[in-house]
């Protein structure tokens, strides 16, 4: 069977167009198997970024019909192979060439978050003690693999582009899994509502619906650290015990 892809394809200056490839196409293939058949037969100058082809290194981000999705856990079997199945790279972020984009950007912003402090050990040999209620809570966390498609659906970063204001959900995911963390003791609040901007995110839950790892992006990440922020800066009574101390 064949298959339509239409991949976007840059051109000098700038600009750039979707073009059309033809390809046999099997069962069991992903977007990603395809792209590399069209590279190797068809345009061998065609630039796309890949590495572990297993769902795990979150390089192969790109727009698959109009949605964030990772290309290699993308089947063709759940795509209307009858029309042409489009490949775009993400638009959050400046394009490089063909389905690449430069999101050095994202780590930039990592540097500005306060990094781990942790507190004293709990016992004589320099270890600490955590509940493991609390090593689940910020496992999930942990399970990100920085594909970058929270950041590239983020309305904020997206349609507004407020990148020099704006962390986006990534980041807030990273702040959370470090301020939930009990043997941590820094403070970052100041940073979410000032410097990182939480109060930009409406909760849409858009970064969620296309994490490929399934975090809570915003029921577990996000939502908390809004109400940290709101209890230390807004709510009347903690302000006035604040005034008293």
């Amino acid at each position: 069977m064949d298959a339509t892809f239409r991949l976007w394809r840059s051109e000098p200056g700038g600009a750039g167009a979707l073009t059309d490839y033809k390809t046999p196409v099997s069962e069991g293939m992903v977007v990603l198997d395809a792209v590399h058949r069209i590279q190797a037969e068809q345009a061998p100058d065609l630039a796309v970024r890949w590495n572990c082809k297993a769902g795990k290194c979150g390089s192969c981000s790109a727009e698959i019909n109009g949605k964030p999705r990772l290309m290699c856990m993308t089947r063709l079997s759940t795509l209307d192979l009858n029309k042409p199945v489009i490949v775009e790279p993400m638009k959050t972020f400046p394009l490089i060439k063909d389905l690449v984009t430069d999101v050095s950007w994202n780590f930039s912003v990592k540097k500005t978050i306060q990094k781990f402090k942790p507190r004293q050990p709990d016992a004589p040999d320099g270890t600490w003690r955590m509940a493991q209620k609390d090593i689940d809570r910020v496992q999930e966390h942990r399970k990100c693999i920085e594909c970058f498609l929270c950041q590239d659906v983020c309305h904020v970063l997206r349609d507004h582009g407020k990148h020099d204001e704006f962390i986006g959900p990534r980041f807030l995911l990273y702040a959370a899994q470090l301020e939930m963390n009990p043997l941590d003791t820094a403070d970052r609040l100041h940073d979410l509502k000032d410097k990182h901007n939480i109060g930009y995110c409406n909760i849409t839950k858009c970064c969620t619906a296309v994490c490929p790892e399934h975090i809570k992006i915003t029921d577990n990440a996000i939502i908390p650290l809004k109400e940290r922020v709101v209890d230390r800066f807004y709510d009347p009574v903690t302000r006035l015990l604040r005034m008293f101390k």
